[in-house]
């Protein structure tokens, strides 16, 4: 094969007119699987004489290949000689290529390693090994790139998968170090760079396991000593870039480097070296209390100076330097050890190093300006940064507070008030505040410890401190401090005001914040206003400002994707549900227009970066906004279930609704259906009827489901109700409409793919057409027999929940037409073996649905006529008056249970109504529980109040793993005993309208009357306790008929 004209091709792909560039791609496609051409392209991106764009676009092309087709899943597949070709020489291709390229084909690597290492490529340590011992600086730095790329491969590989990374471990980590002592003392980029890749490939390989070659003090003591020197290298002002931007700087390979040296530091501590952290089953307890003893008490000194020399401004840290100096800091507060040499520095570090970072700084006020959505992303969304330094430091403080409190907390508040008290003294043009922004922000953070506190002294502060100090702010001149008064506002949200006088002005406050110039404050005044919600008082006086509350958190989130305004602007729905008909349609319309905004950005993000890696860099902003979609349909599901009984407003979202449900399913939106399902079954719920339009969207669903192969009938079967229910009319008259449901009813019941889940649900759509429809669909009858039957009679059935489902839909053609049924069941020889197992299960219909449906069909049986049952049922005709007796008699506990729960189910609603009495009852027991628990806790740091603190995380891990322990032996004794199935209180059918009582009553009454000789034969064997069930049941409907 021609290099050349492969060459020319690439050449072509990127030449400025489209004709050319797709000739290319189309000629590329012509000739990829002929053989050597892949490795030809590898050869391209190796040639250092040949034009970068060209070698580039064969290495993402190249890139894109292996994923693809290096196994034999491929479209094209690569063949054995070409793989063996492109494994002789991508080592050796990485040397020559320039580091844009080389991203592209370490990347390719990897996938080669992931699939082919160690049975395909036993060859490939001995060559890494090569590559790391060779003289030349590039050929070392690719000996790193690829050990880094294998170690990545088993980074997160499970323990008995390990043994080919613990085997690279041994043979090359020696080398690499003695690279980096080598490298140490220069200051070239290079020597940067390459340190950095190999501090990288240390932390990957010790990220799941810590491998006891790594443990011993012979790796341990070299390898620490070198990161340590790297946290402490001074790094040459010249070097460094003339900027006064900190990102500039944060990006610096220098500074890089050292950030690796951190994390592998803390890694080694905060996993595997602190005893405070680790579980009581770990098996690294030896290790930690060495490390513990010799080695963190170094590491933790060297932290301490390269702060001080940080506060002293004798030398610049970056952000992830001080970020991981903090979340090391907070690991040492938890052993007795560390803590000791923490401990006297703490009031320095509060005041100099957690409380500068926590103030609003230059860069905080650059970015506000410039972009102030970005900016609320980072500083305001708490899952945007979540390793920020002001992030690390604040947990810091918080732990501080909490873990040493005799030691810190008082201290803390008083350098608060300090701070505060002096900005109170500052004459106003003089005022700095973001040095008071630092200080609420640090009473803010610790707002759960000063609420939950046992010292009232201290609560009862907090009202005239938000008095005093807070409510002021919201007026300031400063905005970030009004945008601080009402983060502050959010985190005290449990506090209760003596005086209701100041929560009415804390709220005015907020809602005036709602319509500040400055986007940040407003995001802050929308969160805050959310927990306010509770306040009976404060809910009345938001409903004359809901309409404008509304409209703002609804701007808000046309400019913001964040989860949090989604979760405000529902729980107002929510709450408000019996004020907004008004202007309902109004705020679906804007929810639609942020709805489709929404998409349209997600669907440019995947198309402008397609086939580039900014694709994946995007991909979580592109989640963001998908998130956002859900939150705006979620919101729109609650305001159409708000409009339940508004006829008149109803129909005009309808509108609004259908270009929504009807694009999102047409546009294959997967992560979507959920939510537009749910939409849907609102609507249809609440407008109790079934237009033109909406008919159009069941035929999309249809088309849908048949695309899934019906993989989605769990998800849609509330929907498909709600059409057969609210529809029936339509659905009757309507044979298109009618062959779909069918058709999807038998896709699930005969699919070999789906489940007996799936085919639960299409039983429960055969019941709701019988139910429904009763008196126009009697081909039905015979198409769901034959459906069900083989299922009852084969024994297939695994589940109880499908065996009563099953033999229900059989039930439901008898109540539906008995004759007919019984004519379906006696042709097919399927009478007796249907009634016996039906009789048989009766103790597995337990839900008052099912046992309602019983008497109904059983009622409805004993309505024929003699020449109307088979000659094949009449000697056993009697169990029918006994299996009703027995389910008469289980009955009264059945409704006793539901109505249990359906009471249950009230209570839980009305969470505003019960707030009052019930929060109270429930906070005064959490309260004697406290109690309990602090005083354990003070004798506890009474006895060895500098000792160690149990960490939180690694105790509730262990009791998730003993928890887990004890609940699955007994899941296979579980198994055994099949659960009976739970009341569905939301479920509803034409069977809640019958009474099963009058129902027996009036058949029982015209037996007696017109048919005699029936009537004697089925009573004259019925025991005493079967006929004082009867005669209940008829005194019961009689009292029922004289009330």
């Amino acid at each position: 094969m021609d290099q050349n004209a492969v060459y020319q091709l690439f050449v072509s792909t990127y030449h400025p007119d489209p004709n050319v560039h797709r000739q290319a791609e189309s000629s590329i496609g012509q000739i990829e699987s002929q053989p050597e051409f892949l490795p030809l392209v590898l050869q391209i991106q190796a040639s250092e004489d040949l034009d970068l764009g060209a070698r580039q676009a064969a290495a993402i092309y190249f890139k894109n290949r292996i994923y693809r087709d290096w196994t034999h899943s491929g479209n094209v597949a690569i063949g054995e000689e070409d793989k063996s070709m492109i494994r002789g020489h991508i080592l050796r291709a990485l040397v020559t290529t320039p580091p844009t390229i080389q991203v592209q084909l370490a990347a390719s690597l990897h996938n080669i390693l992931n699939h082919d290492f160690p049975d395909e490529w036993p060859s490939f340590i001995q060559e890494l090994e090569a590559f790391l011992t060779s003289q030349d600086v590039r050929t070392v730095y690719v000996g790193l790139i690829a050990l880094r790329e294998v170690v990545k491969v088993f980074q997160w590989k499970s323990m008995e998968r390990r043994e080919p990374l613990l085997h690279i471990i041994r043979l090359t980590f020696p080398a690499i170090q003695s690279i980096c002592n080598t490298l140490i003392p220069l200051d070239t980029l290079e020597a940067a760079e390459m340190l950095k890749l190999a501090l990288k490939i240390y932390n990957s390989s010790i990220q799941v396991d810590l491998p006891e070659c790594l443990q011993k003090p012979s790796s341990l003591a070299p390898w620490g000593t070198l990161f340590l020197q790297l946290v402490s290298k001074r790094i040459p002002n010249h070097l460094q870039p003339v900027t006064d931007d900190p990102e500039e700087l944060e990006n610096f390979v220098w500074w890089k480097t050292k950030k690796w040296a951190y994390r592998c530091l803390n890694r080694l501590f905060g996993k595997y070296g602190n005893p405070a952290l680790l579980p009581s089953d770990s098996q690294y307890h030896a290790f930690a209390s060495s490390f513990i003893a010799n080695f963190a008490p170094n590491i933790l000194q060297t932290y301490l100076q390269q702060i001080e020399g940080w506060i002293k401004k004798e030398h610049w840290l970056s952000n992830k330097c001080l970020a991981l100096s903090a979340a090391f800091f907070d690991d040492c507060i938890k052993h007795k050890i560390t803590w000791a040499i923490v401990k006297p520095h703490t009031d320095t570090l509060i005041a100099h190093f957690l409380f500068p970072l926590l103030c609003f700084s230059p860069e905080d006020e650059r970015l506000w300006m410039e972009n102030p959505v970005e900016y609320v992303h980072k500083r305001v969304d708490p899952l945007e940064d979540f390793h920020s330094a002001e992030n690390n430091i604040t947990v810091l403080l918080i732990d501080l507070a909490r873990d040493r409190k005799k030691q810190t907390f008082m201290n803390i508040l008083g350098f608060v008030n300090n701070v505060i008290n002096k900005y109170m003294e500052t004459p106003e043009e003089q005022k700095d505040g973001r040095d008071k922004d630092g200080a609420l922000c640090m009473i803010s953070a610790l707002s759960s410890i000063i609420l939950d506190s046992n010292e009232p002294e201290i609560i009862d502060m907090m009202e005239p401190f938000f008095v005093t100090h807070v409510f002021p702010e919201f007026k300031s001149r400063f905005p970030y401090l009004r945008a601080r008064a009402c983060d502050i506002t959010r985190s005290f949200s449990n506090l209760e005001f003596t005086e209701e006088q100041n929560l009415g002005i804390l709220y005015l406050n907020v809602v005036d914040c709602l319509r500040d110039p400055e986007f940040p404050v407003r995001v802050q005044a929308a969160l805050a206003l959310q927990p306010m919600l509770r306040h009976e008082s404060v809910r009345e006086a938001m409903i004359p400002d809901l309409r404008f509350i509304m409209q703002e958190i609804l701007n808000l989130t046309n400019m913001l994707d964040m989860d949090n305004l989604g979760s405000v602007l529902d729980e107002f729905v929510q709450v408000f549900a019996n004020h907004l008909a008004p202007f309902a349609h109004q705020l679906c319309l804007q929810l639609s227009d942020t709805f489709v905004r929404t998409i349209e950005e997600v669907n440019q993000l995947y198309q402008d970066h397609e086939n580039s890696a900014a694709y994946y860099e995007d991909a979580d902003e592109a989640g963001n906004k998908m998130m956002t979609a859900m939150g705006v349909l979620k919101t729109m599901s609650t305001i159409i279930l708000s409009l339940d009984g508004h006829s008149d407003t109803l129909p005009t979202l309808e509108v609004v609704l259908i270009p929504v449900i009807t694009s999102t399913l047409k546009k294959r939106i997967v992560e979507l259906y959920d939510e537009i399902f749910d939409i849907i079954d609102a609507y249809l719920f609440a407008s109790k009827r079934v237009t033109n339009s909406m008919w159009g969207v069941f035929e999309i669903t249809y088309t849908m489901f048949k695309e899934s192969n019906g993989n989605r009938i769990n998800d849609m079967l509330s929907v498909l109700d709600n059409f057969i229910s609210y529809g029936k009319d339509g659905f009757i008259s309507n044979d298109t409409v009618k062959h779909m449901l069918l058709d999807m009813i038998d896709t699930v019941m005969k699919s070999e793919e789906l489940t007996e889940s799936d085919r639960v649900s299409a039983c429960k759509l055969m019941e709701s057409i019988l139910l429904n429809c009763r008196g126009s669909v009697d081909m039905c009858v015979t198409i769901f027999s034959h459906l069900c039957l083989p299922y009852i009679l084969s024994g297939q059935m695994k589940s109880t929940e499908f065996k009563v489902h099953c033999i229900e839909v059989i039930i439901n053609c008898l109540y539906y037409n008995p004759f007919l049924t019984l004519q379906v069941l006696d042709n097919n020889q399927w009478v007796h073996g249907f009634f016996n197992l039906w009789f048989s299960m009766l103790e597995k219909f337990t839900r008052v649905h099912d046992k309602k449906l019983t008497i109904v069909a059983l009622c409805s049986l004993l309505s024929l006529t003699e020449d109307q049952i088979p000659v094949s049922l009449q000697e056993g005709w009697t169990h029918i008056l006994v299996s009703l007796c027995e389910v008469f008699r289980s009955l009264p506990k059945a409704i006793e249970n539901r109505e249990s729960m359906e009471k249950g189910e009230e209570e839980g609603d009305d969470e505003f109504e019960a707030y009052d009495e019930g929060e109270e009852e429930e906070e005064e027991d959490e309260d004697k529980e406290e109690e309990l628990v602090e005083e354990d806790e003070e004798e506890n740091k009474d006895n060895d109040e500098d000792g160690n603190v149990q960490d939180e995380d690694a105790q509730y891990l262990e009791f998730l793993a003993k928890q887990s322990a004890n609940t699955y032996p007994k899941a296979e004794e579980e198994e055994e005993e099949e659960d009976e199935l739970s009341e569905e209180i939301l479920f509803q059918s034409p069977l809640d309208e019958v009474d099963p009582y009058f129902c027996f009553a009036q058949v029982f009454e015209d037996m007696q009357q017109r048919r005699p000789n029936m009537y004697d034969f089925l009573t004259k064997d019925l025991n005493g306790e079967q006929q004082e069930i009867i005669m209940n049941v008829i005194w019961k409907t009689e009292g029922t008929r004289s009330m």
